[in-house]
């Protein structure tokens, strides 16, 4: 077997795991749909693309996370939308209803000036898409836009080392060329949050179990620590918990987890642990 090792660190990360509308949660480390949608991103994949196909298995690779630096839990509480905003000349062209609720300030302006005209809580996420029957393109039936209240979580200041298992290393390899390389944009979870320094780490002989004990702790985490790791096991295996982060698919109106089962243990890096020669 062979192990690739990515180094997923930045100012922020958020790794969702149940995340639903107002509340954006993020999970204590990295998920394992997340690392494959990076690197399916990182290699330019459609979301259409088949994970288990024979030449690119994605799906299939062994996945686990050694938390060098957990990182601290940070609450974004956001706000979109509502208040008064001023109207642009583009706002009335590609709207009429706009046009129509500024037209008594429109017909009372003088000058040459388009002059500043300003409507209320119509600013926001649109609801309710239709096709205009007057323009024939999209807008929102909901003109009256409420503001949006989310909560966001992130990890600030967190490093992790992410491990990819498989007996095909030009597989891996590829892998890890594409993510020096990228293809598309990445992201540690969330768009809003892009890694710094190197993500791949090297195609290393051996196990996941054998790499985590063997690579040393990540610069910057506290020293003399044992940090604890997450490492995909077989289903049932002795205390294997399970958890809801294989995928399935990425298509945008399908997309699909199953359940995997990983252990969590901590790990004491050996004393011959090799350093890290790589930009971080």
């Amino acid at each position: 077997m062979h192990v690739l090792l990515i180094r997923l660190a930045g100012p922020l990360q958020s790794w969702g795991l149940v995340s639903r509308f107002t509340r954006r949660d993020t999970h204590s480390r990295p998920t394992k749909s997340a690392v494959i949608g990076l690197c399916a991103a990182a290699l330019g994949l459609d979301r259409t693309a088949d994970l288990s196909a024979e030449d690119l298995p994605l799906a299939e690779l062994r996945f686990g996370v050694r938390a060098d630096r957990p990182g601290v839990p940070v609450r974004d509480y956001h706000t979109v939308g509502a208040g008064r905003f001023p109207v642009r000349p583009r706002d009335l062209i590609t709207d009429h209803r706009r046009a129509a609720a500024v037209s008594g300030s429109l017909e009372a302006q003088t000058g040459d000036a388009f002059g500043h005209h300003e409507l209320a809580n119509w600013y926001g996420a649109p609801k309710k898409i239709t096709k205009d029957p007057v323009s024939a393109g999209l807008i929102s039936e909901q003109l009256a836009r409420d503001a949006l209240i989310t909560e966001r979580w992130y990890l600030a200041d967190a490093a992790f080392l992410v491990a990819l298992e498989h007996e095909d290393r030009r597989l891996l390899e590829k892998i890890a060329q594409a993510l020096e390389q990228p293809r598309r944009l990445l992201w540690l979870g969330r768009k809003s949050c892009p890694p710094s320094g190197t993500l791949a780490c090297g195609v290393h002989e051996g196990a996941i179990e054998g790499m985590f004990v063997a690579k040393a702790l990540l610069p910057d985490a506290e020293a003399d620590t044992r940090p604890w790791a997450w490492i995909q096991a077989s289903p049932g295996a002795a205390e294997a918990a399970p958890i809801n982060d294989q995928p399935v698919t990425f298509e945008a109106d399908e997309r699909s987890h199953t359940l995997r089962w990983e252990t969590r243990t901590r790990i004491t890096i050996a004393e011959t642990a090799t350093g890290w020669d790589v930009l971080l």
